[in-house]
């Protein structure tokens, strides 16, 4: 019998897991990481479903009445969430016979009303049998086995937020104070969706011999996990938190630029508990990031630790699979 069948409760057959997807980058993202590490130990087959292509009247939501879906998709055995564009298919779905629902992130329901919920820390919501907490967002990025001993740097930037004030100047000058620290070094500078053109701009004009400007726009899917394998220290600015838990997930000494953080910022808090719980630096420790030191004792796999939880509550020969009442909180 294989390790497939082995975990998931003598069923006959590996998982079938649906993964509902708004197509926003970040709940795509989160999705495909707990997807990845559940196919990896369960041998499940994962089938991704895009809530925008399934119309949902609130009336199907609350009386949790499935709509005619995909008739070549198999039965789930469990159907996962992220966004909030997929929660009202997620709630059609909860009474499909032998399905479990699971939702990523804090949801707009009472949680009661789905099987199981994984949710950041910086969200506020205490853990429980039916809730994982977890630090920060889930991500595809799996930590590397050895980290190169190259002078390869990666700089993350984000831009303008409601959880850190944003001065074009501070990042630039930052960045520039790196790269003139460390002249043996190579970098590699990527901007997102998110910064600002008149920085962009500036940074275009750094490109050079042992400086790499990257345009995320022409970057294929897996260039950052082949670009996070190369580098042997990371800076990220710290407005993304997926970007901020991807670098901290590859085990690479990885380091936050300084912004100033707004006030009453649930993602804010969420990075700074990142900070003191030791899996990234402040900008004030940039010697140690770049001196590959960090605090971190094992890198931050919240992807693996999520898979782990799903499997131990659902899918185990130990678990109650078989339970089919929600009287969790």
């Amino acid at each position: 019998m294989t390790r497939a069948f082995m975990v998931t409760n003598n069923m006959s057959k590996a998982p079938v897991i649906w993964l509902l997807t708004d197509n926003k980058p970040g709940h795509r993202n989160q999705l495909k990481g707990l997807g990845n590490r559940l196919r990896v130990k369960t041998g499940a087959s994962v089938h991704w479903v895009n809530a925008q292509e399934v119309s949902v009247p609130l009336w199907r939501a609350l009386l949790a009445m499935a709509p005619a879906m995909d008739k070549t998709l198999p039965h789930p055995d469990m159907v996962i969430a992220a966004g909030t564009g997929t929660h009202k298919l997620l709630l059609c779905l909860r009474r499909l016979k032998n399905t479990k629902t699971l939702v990523i992130m804090k949801p707009g329901f009472p949680r009661t009303w789905v099987d199981g919920a994984i949710v950041p820390a910086h969200d506020g919501v205490s853990g429980s049998k039916h809730t994982l907490v977890t630090e920060g967002a889930i991500n595809t990025i799996t930590p590397l086995a050895k980290v190169t001993d190259k002078p390869e740097a990666l700089l993350l930037l984000g831009g303008p937020s409601p959880h850190f004030d944003w001065e074009d100047d501070v990042v630039f000058g930052q960045i520039s104070h790196l790269i003139g620290e460390y002249p043996e070094w190579r970098w590699t500078i990527s901007g997102s969706r998110r910064t600002p053109e008149a920085l962009t701009s500036r940074l275009n004009e750094l490109a050079g011999p042992r400086i790499t400007v990257v345009d995320p726009d022409t970057t294929h899917e897996d260039w950052l996990s082949q670009q996070v394998a190369a580098s042997r220290a990371i800076w990220v600015t710290p407005d993304s938190m997926s970007m901020v838990c991807e670098a901290a997930t590859s085990g690479v000494p990885t380091g936050l630029l300084q912004l100033q953080q707004n006030a009453g910022s649930r993602v804010a808090n969420g990075v700074q508990r990142l900070v003191e719980n030791g899996y990234v630096a402040r900008w004030s420790d940039h010697a140690t990031v770049m001196g590959g030191k960090t605090g971190q004792e094992t890198p931050l796999w919240e992807a693996n630790r999520a898979a782990q939880w799903v499997i131990k509550r659902w899918f185990s020969p130990n678990s109650a699979y078989k339970d089919q009442t929600r009287s969790h909180t």
